[in-house]
């Protein structure tokens, strides 16, 4: 059935998917979203994405139980501020006492009283002795999907706002939170802030150490770990993301295109860039709508993997221009590295692997990109192909942008040929720069007889660079660390860069670093400075921690987690500032 709606547009897959996704799941095994498929693929048996519900929608009938007539859905309970993904307890009159969980559905009962209902689904799975649970069915029909036991329906007098998540008062925001000191509320406050709020800019240890402490960043609640890290990541300290929380919506952007980024924008970012705080409830708003958004089910409780999140957001949702182009004329959000193991490397650092990966795909960017997302060669928590790897703090990318100009590896001259197959055939040099040649060192260098079978191809040089480059040096294009992404077992924390520059200090953050009660407890974030980080990424410092500690269990907490547990390194260009 469906309920009369003027406002109500329905969402086109395609507005919602774009026009430039690749029509095929083949082509470049290097930018695999994990395991499955290629990241912006949209093979045949991926499921098309929910639609946000309107005020009254229509209610698929291929996902229910039994033939649907009345029931009416609504986004908000009439006359209260509880919305659907808003975080909740309700009450139960029996021994188990109140019971917690995140609103998946209000609607209109069918029948005379026409009473509006709510549906929970329930942080654990309860003893209930007044309250009957199911999967998401209600009189035998579906109205949401959810592990049998964890659904609930009842009235809206039964509910009210998750108190773990509003005593706001008696939490010093300035203050740390000592081994001595009780915390007697649960978290500070955490308001909406309209309008643009730059990156916070941190230039010392001594500054960064200011702000840090418990209950700083995004909480975490309901295995929310790997979209807290890589918001944290993405927005805190940097602004090269920040195009998504302003471009104003196209005629081919979903209808709740401005809903999800004044979420993003005015309830996650702007708070934690200005209090440094942002609560677990403000987060489960952005998860409640991609769930419904996109393809990628189970964001409000599921556990996931960073990409899922980035694939739904930037993909999806807000139709973000893919960062990378490829020379193969594929677009990406992000880089996957496949390469072949080498064993003789004992502490690979990303620029090595990089250029390896780019070197076996033979591809390269047709421009450089404002922002590089590269995940390390593993996959989840399963596998990992090198036990260690250290993250470049500069990424050199000249040999790998189309059409760049570049040295000759011997002269240091305008290159005019590459050759591919010389990768690693230099003692100077094993990496891409060893591949460009000048015309003279090109003939030199390939009389030897094991290389006398290669075949260079010709490098395009703009004309009015050639005609300067005997007055000038060619320069390298290079992208700074900005934040690693890591992961240990099932949880994803995150190393941040407070500022720009070899010297601007590290953080390392955990959305759940801490947690006060048991079952219907809540989980306290955690910001901590590492000074020490910067010189242990430095080629020596890494070697010496590397050679000195061969056991993990012997290294530092911090550095342990930063060289084994790397997933997903961020890396920004350094001309990308939109503040000043």
């Amino acid at each position: 059935m469906v309920i009369e709606n003027p406002n109500y547009q329905d969402v086109d897959l395609a507005d919602i998917l774009g026009t430039n996704w690749p029509t095929h799941a083949g082509a470049a095994a290097m930018i695999l979203n994990k395991n499955k498929t290629f990241v912006e693929s949209n093979s045949n048996d991926e499921q098309p994405p929910k639609s946000l519900s309107p005020p009254l929608i229509e209610v698929k009938e291929e996902s229910l139980c039994q033939p649907i007539s009345d029931y009416q859905r609504l986004i908000e309970v009439p006359g209260t501020e509880l919305a659907i993904g808003s975080l909740v307890e309700v009450s139960d009159s029996g021994e188990c006492g109140d019971v917690y969980g995140v609103i998946r559905w209000i609607g209109i009962s069918p029948g005379i009283s026409k009473n509006v209902l709510v549906g929970i689904e329930l942080e654990d799975e309860p003893l209930l002795k007044n309250l009957t649970s199911s999967d998401g069915s209600y009189n035998s029909v579906r109205l949401f999907m959810c592990q049998q036991g964890r659904a609930i329906f009842v009235t809206p007098d039964r509910c009210k706002t998750d108190r773990r998540f509003t005593d706001i008062d008696s939490y010093n925001l300035g203050n740390k939170v000592t081994n001595n000191h009780e915390i007697k509320l649960c978290v500070v406050a955490c308001q909406s802030n309209l309008g643009s709020v730059p990156p916070l800019r941190i230039h010392s240890s001594d500054e960064l150490q200011k702000i840090c402490g418990k209950f700083k960043g995004i909480q975490g609640h309901h295995n929310s770990c790997y979209l807290d890290a890589t918001l944290f990541s993405m927005f805190t300290f940097t602004s090269v993301f920040d195009s998504i929380l302003y471009r104003c919506p196209g005629p081919k952007d979903i209808q709740h295109y401005r809903d999800v980024q004044k979420v993003l924008r005015d309830e996650i970012v702007n708070p934690l860039r200005k209090q440094l705080f942002v609560r677990s409830d403000r987060v489960m708003k952005l998860r409640e709508l991609l769930d419904q958004l996109s393809s990628v089910s189970g964001l409000t409780c599921e556990e996931k993997d960073p990409e899922e999140f980035l694939n739904s957001l930037l993909s999806q949702i807000m139709r973000v221009e893919p960062f990378l182009k490829l020379s193969s004329g594929q677009d990406s959000y992000f880089y996957q590295l496949f390469v072949d193991k080498d064993e003789k490397l004992t502490l690979p650092t990303v620029q090595q692997l990089f250029e390896q990966s780019f070197h076996s795909s033979n591809i390269k960017l047709k421009e450089v990109p404002s922002c590089f997302i590269i995940q390390m060669p593993r996959f989840g928590k399963s596998y990992k192909m090198y036990p260690r790897i250290l993250p470049s703090q500069v990424l050199d990318v000249t040999d790998i942008i189309e059409n760049s100009p570049r040295q000759c590896c011997l002269c240091g001259k305008l290159a005019e040929f590459e050759c591919n197959e010389c990768f690693g055939s230099l003692q100077a040099g094993s990496g891409l720069e060893c591949t460009a040649f000048c015309e003279k060192c090109l003939h030199t260098f390939h009389m030897h007889t094991k290389r006398i079978n290669h075949v260079p191809t010709k490098i395009f040089i703009p004309k009015d660079f050639r005609i300067m480059a005997d007055h000038m040096i060619v320069p390298r294009v290079y992208m700074e660390l900005i934040s690693v992404v890591c992961i240990e077992t099932s949880h994803y924390v995150a190393f941040v860069k407070s500022g720009s520059g070899p010297d601007a200090p590290w953080c390392f953050f955990d959305s759940m670093a801490d947690r006060k009660g048991e079952q219907n407890g809540y989980n306290i974030p955690e910001i901590i400075c590492v000074p020490e980080l910067t010189q242990w990424l430095s080629d020596e410092g890494a070697r010496t921690i590397n050679e000195t500690s061969p056991n993990d269990k012997a290294l530092p907490e911090h550095a342990k987690r930063i060289f084994c547990d790397a997933y997903m390194c961020l890396y920004q260009s350094t001309d990308t500032m939109m503040y000043h």
